[in-house]
């Protein structure tokens, strides 16, 4: 089910994106907070309140994975000149793009089905499987040039206008 580990964003023309809304998050508790709070303004400028749920248990899925596994463990937990996270959101007529962008080159892993109905009380280790339940279809591709790191991207099919 887990199948699209390090794919490649399905073609899209980031130039003729109808919207884009990024924010920087700093490795800090409060960080999926704001991301939700900045993807509820997001969504509700662009008109698309009702898809809030899914995309933001997504948003929240996939920053808090960020967080969690891709920061060494001694990056500083206070705001320092340049947040190890950002979220990026793009919107086209059809498509909306949910893109975190962190600062690891290790691709995400995700838990088989069944390892995760054998511990029913786990509290984690579900994240990638409910980004995969609740988007359309999602990936994650290493960074190139002078960035370093990865982008762990979700996509969610937009209602035709």
């Amino acid at each position: 089910m887990l199948q699209p580990l390090r794919q490649g964003l399905p073609p899209l023309n980031l130039a003729a994106a109808s919207d884009a809304a990024s924010c920087a998050l700093h490795a800090r508790y409060e960080a999926v907070r704001e991301a939700r709070q900045f993807t509820r303004g997001t969504l509700d400028q662009w008109h698309l309140g009702e898809r809030f749920d899914d995309v933001c248990l997504v948003v929240s899925e996939l920053v808090t994975n960020a967080l969690r596994h891709a920061l060494p463990a001694n990056t500083p937990r206070l705001a320092g000149p340049e947040p190890p996270v950002r979220l990026h959101l793009m919107r086209w007529t059809e498509r909306l793009v949910c893109a975190v962008r962190d600062p690891s080159d290790e691709g995400p892993v995700a838990r088989e089905a069944e390892d995760l109905s054998d511990d029913c009380s786990a509290e984690s280790g579900r994240g990638l499987f409910l980004v995969d339940s609740f988007s359309d279809s999602w990936g994650w591709h290493p960074l190139a040039g002078a960035l370093s790191g990865k982008v762990v991207w979700a996509l969610f099919r937009l209602p035709q206008p």
